[in-house]
């Protein structure tokens, strides 16, 4: 994978306990899954001394999920999103998928090595979770893509 840079004013860093509520705040506002909000797996970017993106991986029994992916407004197109989820591929150690709505973010996650596959294809572990989002984007009809990281990344099982 590429050399992760970052604007000279921005830094990324390992989330803290004093973090959590800048992170609930990114996340409720971006309208993403608000469960499983852990700081202890999330990493943050900030510029300016504010917070302006974060991401984490969430842990289950046999794979981990790369979610909570924010890049406030002003920041965004800015090469951002990618370096933080790039640093998070890298920290995965177990086989590692995401859900994403509609084909913008499809087409910037494949751009990472990421692959469509179906709900069938998922670990145990992720199943349940994943077919409750599904069966929510179906009742409110909002395309929601589940996908798999097939990069070069040797991720220990």
């Amino acid at each position: 994978m590429t050399e992760i840079v970052l604007p000279n004013s921005c830094n990324l860093r390992p989330a803290s306990a004093k973090d959590i509520w800048s992170i609930r705040k990114l996340v409720f506002t971006a309208i993403l899954d608000p469960t499983q909000l852990r700081w202890q797996q999330f990493l943050l970017i900030e510029c300016e001394g504010k917070l302006v993106a974060c991401g984490q991986l969430r842990n289950f029994e046999d794979a981990q999920e790369l979610g909570s992916l924010v890049v406030v407004k002003p920041w965004q197109k800015r090469g951002l999103g990618t370096t933080l989820a790039k640093s998070l591929i890298q920290q995965a150690t177990k086989p590692l998928y995401l859900e994403c709505p509609g084909k913008k973010l499809e087409y910037f996650y494949s751009r990472l090595d990421f692959v469509p596959i179906s709900l069938a294809e998922l670990p145990k572990s992720l199943k349940f979770k994943f077919s409750i989002t599904q069966l929510g984007c179906k009742i409110f009809k909002i395309p929601m893509i589940i996908m798999e990281y097939k990069g070069n990344k040797v991720i220990n099982n």
